[in-house]
């Protein structure tokens, strides 16, 4: 089973998919004359600003938040680690790079799901599965239930099991005297309790949580920087070094220049998930004048997650100056021992509550994208069969070997990419025409 499931990543995430994601923001840059760049002091602008929502709206900082929940997940703290383990101090600079491309992508996911969004019984919902019904032929329906089929799975599998399975990992390593058990049961308590109003409780929780713990995570790091400021030189050099001579850095146990590349834009793409299509579910509910104020909350997205919260784990490793052990995926291991370089025994603590921070908030995040993708497939009467069973998944996941379920879940992933890069091309002149409609210092927008 593993050696068919580990043939099945290697065809949906080789070469060929990075390729198509790292094109697809290329060509998305071009089209929105590189909106991550021209409307970036806007969307930092717009990012806190208020607004009533409409009936069946919600707020573009609470659709962000929404978004986020899902995106700043453990994949910050253990994904960082592993890609400078496996590909190098390099990895993180292409990391970067390919961020860049995906804050296009982003802007377009967020953009077309307000363009293409429709309402039902009073709510606004969109997503890949709703443009591919709007915009494709009916030949290509299947595709839509294709990505919810997989949405829903994969909400069950990367966005619930693994999760849970990370926060009993962290806190039975600083305390064992839980078992998985009784953990499971805690958090399967605190998981329907924020299901209980539906996924309008979801979004009031991710607008609280996110902005708190990523604001606290980030200026630990920060501290930590700072109290390590004589080795930011050498850090910092390490990347753009070891980016395209990874040899020079990590002592010849990684010499190859495209496992950089590779690693970097793996890591990258499963950490903000530009390409996937599923932050567009999230978008697709906000109040917003024109569809291309909520894409700047989408290029924002991935500029948070990975330009900031990325950078800052990646700068905490390489400044703590312990070992590093190239060519093996050290994860949790790794960035609790650099925090424990500056905070002694309480950085094993730090590690542990973000880790249990983040993977809730991706557990709230990413059933907010399956219940979408449940109703879009069987109806709105099955949303309390939904939050039901992800609640009793959280209970299974607790004392589950998650390995396995990783692997299928990134799969599922690899196939929702598929369409939606594919929507992504196809609607690519129709992004072109709000991109050009859109102008920030005008009240009046023409876009419909």
């Amino acid at each position: 089973m593993t050696h068919i499931l580990d043939r099945l990543y290697g065809l949906l995430w080789g070469g060929p998919m990075l390729v198509l994601i790292s094109g697809v923001g290329v060509w998305l840059t071009i089209c929105t004359r590189c909106a991550q760049v021209r409307l970036f002091p806007q969307s930092l602008r717009r990012l806190f600003r208020k607004s009533s929502p409409e009936e069946g709206g919600v707020s573009p900082f609470r659709a962000l938040c929404t978004a986020l929940a899902a995106t700043v997940g453990t994949g910050n703290l253990v994904g960082v680690a592993g890609a400078i383990c496996l590909g190098g101090p390099g990895s993180v600079f292409w990391m970067m790079v390919f961020a860049f491309f995906g804050m296009a992508v982003k802007f377009a996911e967020a953009a077309l799901a307000i363009r293409f969004r429709e309402t039902e019984d009073g709510e606004l919902v969109g997503g890949p599965m709703y443009m591919i019904r709007a915009r494709l032929s009916r030949r290509f329906l299947p595709l839509a239930y294709l990505y919810s089929l997989c949405g829903i799975l994969a909400s069950f599998g990367v966005g619930n099991m693994t999760q849970v399975n990370a926060i009993i990992t962290g806190i039975q390593g600083i305390t064992p005297r839980f078992s998985p058990l009784t953990l499971g049961l805690a958090v399967t308590i605190l998981v329907g309790l924020a299901f209980l109003k539906g996924a309008d409780s979801i979004g009031r929780i991710a607008e609280k949580l996110i902005p708190i713990a990523s604001g606290i995570y980030i200026l630990l790091c920060v501290l930590f920087l700072v109290i390590k400021a004589p080795q930011l030189p050498g850090a910092l050099s390490s990347i753009l070094t070891g980016a395209f001579s990874p040899k020079a850095v990590t002592g010849g146990l990684i010499g190859s220049a495209f496992k950089a590349v590779q690693t970097g834009c793996s890591r990258g793409v499963f950490t903000h998930e530009a390409g996937m299509g599923t932050a567009s579910i999230a978008h697709a509910s906000a109040n917003v004048r024109h569809p291309a104020e909520q894409g700047m909350m989408g290029l924002l997205e991935v500029f948070l997650d990975t330009f900031v919260i990325c950078t800052l784990t990646a700068l905490v490793i390489l400044c703590s100056g312990i070992p590093i052990p190239y060519g093996t995926d050290a994860g949790a291991n790794l960035t609790t021992a650099a925090f424990s370089a500056v905070y002694g025994r309480f950085g094993k603590t730090i590690v542990c509550i973000f880790l249990v921070c983040f993977a809730y908030a991706t557990i709230l995040g990413w059933s907010f994208y399956g219940l979408r993708c449940t109703q879009f497939v069987f109806g709105k009467k099955a949303a309390s069969a939904f939050f039901l069973l992800q609640t009793a998944a959280v209970l299974l996941g607790a004392v589950m070997k998650t390995p396995q379920i990783w692997r299928m879940a990134e799969i599922l992933n690899g196939l929702m990419a598929l369409p939606n890069l594919l929507m992504l091309l196809v609607l690519s002149p129709e992004l072109r025409t709000l991109t050009n409609s859109y102008k920030p210092e005008s009240s009046i927008h023409n876009w419909r």
